[in-house]
């Protein structure tokens, strides 16, 4: 299971600690860097709290926090939410024989790796999204068609993210590949690995095949400064 003290608000946890260095924050409001994530977290969804994360977006930019049912806020409007399972792998689920063909990803992919993940889930993967953790990919004739990697980092808890395959590729086993890549060097490191899906993505049915647990359901809101 994933501990509820770390997992009900993941993203201020992760400012906080192993991602600080990749923070703006202000007292109880924190974000990552624009080209990093588009998300955002309160230590507690106050109106002083939202006061602060206001201070750190730009006019008109919006983020993606941790909850719902927030307190009136005149500097902010509520957009649309979504609806996330939060899902771990246990250690016992033995792993399948590794692919072939997966190579890591750079700087200089940067490029391809927004391209390829617009087709799936558009402006959350970002320029520097890679500075988050580990990514790796495989490519078909020089061209970048299925990639995954780290987002979210908690103290013993890298989250799995960006996995996505180019829709002309797919069935080829490029997904479960890379993510049992990055389930070895986590288990290799004592860590345990865990991923978010939304609950109507398709790709949930491939994470249960695969062994991975429900372990908890969040919610993420988007929100615009005004």
């Amino acid at each position: 299971m994933l501990p509820d003290t770390l997992f009900a608000n993941p993203a201020w946890h992760a400012l906080q600690t192993k991602h600080r260095h990749l923070a703006l924050s202000n007292g109880a409001a924190c974000r990552y860097l624009a080209d990093i994530a588009p998300l955002a977290a309160l230590a507690e969804p106050t109106p002083a709290a939202f006061a602060q994360l206001h201070e750190l977006l730009a006019p008109g930019e919006s983020v993606w926090i941790y909850g719902e049912d927030f307190p009136a806020v005149p500097k902010f409007s509520f957009g649309r939410t979504l609806e996330c399972l939060q899902m771990f792998l246990p250690q016992s689920v033995p792993p399948p024989e590794p692919i072939g063909g997966i190579v890591d990803l750079a700087p200089s992919d940067a490029d391809e790796m927004v391209a390829l993940t617009d087709v799936a889930f558009p402006g959350f993967y970002r320029r520097r999204t890679y500075v988050m953790g580990a990514y790796h990919g495989v490519r078909v004739n020089g061209e970048l068609v299925a990639m995954a990697g780290e987002r979210l980092m908690l103290e013993g808890y890298p989250e799995i993210s960006g996995v996505c395959t180019h829709p002309a590729h797919r069935r080829h086993g490029y997904a479960p590949g890379l993510i049992w890549h990055l389930v070895g060097a986590h288990r290799l490191q004592g860590l345990q690995s865990w991923l978010h899906v939304v609950i109507n993505n398709p790709a949930l049915k491939l994470y249960e095949r695969m062994g991975f647990q429900r372990a908890g359901r969040v919610t993420l809101t988007f929100v615009t400064a005004a």
